[in-house]
């Protein structure tokens, strides 16, 4: 892990601003979008190589809704929790 001796307070709803340095020396384009994991006490930002289901992160079968990617077994898992099917 590389120290960049960069500290960003929270604000009120939760979010930071990447430094444009960081952006840049990262090559994250205008609304990237990043996977976000946790590691002991530790937030780790990964850049999103495949798109993938926002439920369970497969990549098989994706359907975009609403500017989001579901995969179809979501699609019929929450059907069954609705009581649709």
């Amino acid at each position: 892990m590389t120290d960049t001796g960069i500290a960003r307070q929270l604000d009120a709803v939760g979010r930071i601003t990447l430094p444009k340095e960081l952006r840049k020396s990262m090559n994250f384009a205008d609304r990237e979008v990043l996977e976000i994991y946790t590691e002991d006490d530790k937030i780790i930002l990964k850049k999103c190589t495949e798109p993938a289901d926002i439920f369970t992160g497969s990549t098989k079968d994706l359907i975009e809704y609403k500017g989001k990617l579901v995969s179809r077994e979501s699609i019929i898992e929450l059907s069954k929790l609705a009581s649709l099917i």
